[in-house]
């Protein structure tokens, strides 16, 4: 199932490593349909134009699993005509499956209560305040029973080779993996964000150091002295080392990545910004706004309405 502005790259991962299993093992393993709401092709956030099999209804063949591959974050408007239908293949136990934006998909339709779900990092704050009753996490892929849920991107790949393992064996799923070329299939467990480590390159011990206790920091900022102290170096040195390596003064790296997360609440929830000028650090509202619009260029009023 494709959702308008789905992401292409995502639902080519979750579709040809099915595809390539067919033809590795000489048969019809699996039996690909792509569905959309209606019969109109369905355009992906690529402008990419996808042209649907069946549209849902009461006709649609019986289906083993469904694949909904949707937006980040996903359309409120476009849920209203799927969730009848996404709770009848429920109720027929077709395994369900969502690749980015799909997994809010399936927990608007309360298809994932008390079920381990994965989604995008990047939605992950504001999902977890408006879905309580699902077990959210922040791996690359959450398989639990008859749910399957991933980050999207290429995290939807190594789901579904690793379906493709546990169904066919992993002799297949190993042979699939090497026609793309894949150095290895990730496991489930393994985080979507690239490591600190991985970020900073071969930046010094301390630098990475002081970065994680920023970004463990956001509510109640240390100062550069407190850092500093933290680290067992001086404030010198830590200035030395943000210079060098980061282009930047600690306490202005700092504000980026507060303002930055405060951004991300903007766009992704309703939380008021009074409340999210205090959950990232700010003293007040005003203060909040001020830094906001020094360096985004508009308000946090404006930052919402746009």
């Amino acid at each position: 199932m494709v959702l308008p502005g789905f992401s292409l790259l995502a639902e080519a991962c979750a579709t040809e490593p099915l595809a390539v299993a067919n033809q590795l093992a000489g048969q019809a393993l699996y039996r690909l349909t792509t569905f959309a709401l209606d019969e109109r092709p369905v355009t992906s956030g690529s402008k990419q134009v996808l042209a649907p099999a069946e549209c849902i209804g009461e006709g649609t063949v019986a289906l083993d699993m469904l694949l909904v591959c949707a937006a980040e974050p996903v359309v409120a408007g476009q849920l209203a005509p799927l969730m009848a239908w996404l709770g009848k293949q429920a109720s027929r136990g077709v395994v369900l499956a969502g690749i980015g934006g799909g997994t809010e998909v399936l927990a608007r339709a309360g298809l994932l209560d008390g079920y381990r779900a994965a989604l995008p990092w990047q939605r992950y704050e504001a999902a977890a305040r408006e879905y309580p009753r699902v077990r959210l996490s922040r791996h690359l892929f959450e398989i639990d029973r008859d749910r399957l849920t991933c980050g999207g991107g290429t995290a939807a790949m190594d789901m579904i080779m690793t379906l493709i393992g546990s169904q066919q064996g992993r002799e297949l799923a190993e042979r699939v993996s090497e026609h793309f070329v894949l150095e290895r299939v990730r496991m489930g467990d393994e985080p979507q964000q690239i490591s600190l480590r991985s970020r900073l390159g071969h930046a010094p011990e301390s630098l990475v150091e002081a970065v994680a206790l920023m970004e463990a920091n956001i509510e109640e900022p240390l100062t550069t002295h407190e850092l500093a102290e933290h680290l067992g170096i001086s404030r010198r040195q830590l200035e030395r080392l943000f210079k060098k390596h980061l282009q930047a003064v600690p306490s202005r790296y700092y504000l980026d990545l507060r303002l930055q997360c405060a951004r991300r609440m903007l766009r992704e929830s309703d939380v008021p910004a009074g409340d999210i000028a205090l959950q990232t650090g700010f003293s007040s509202a005003a203060h909040f706004s001020t830094a906001y619009r020094n360096h985004f260029g508009l308000t946090p009023r404006e930052e919402r309405l746009a």
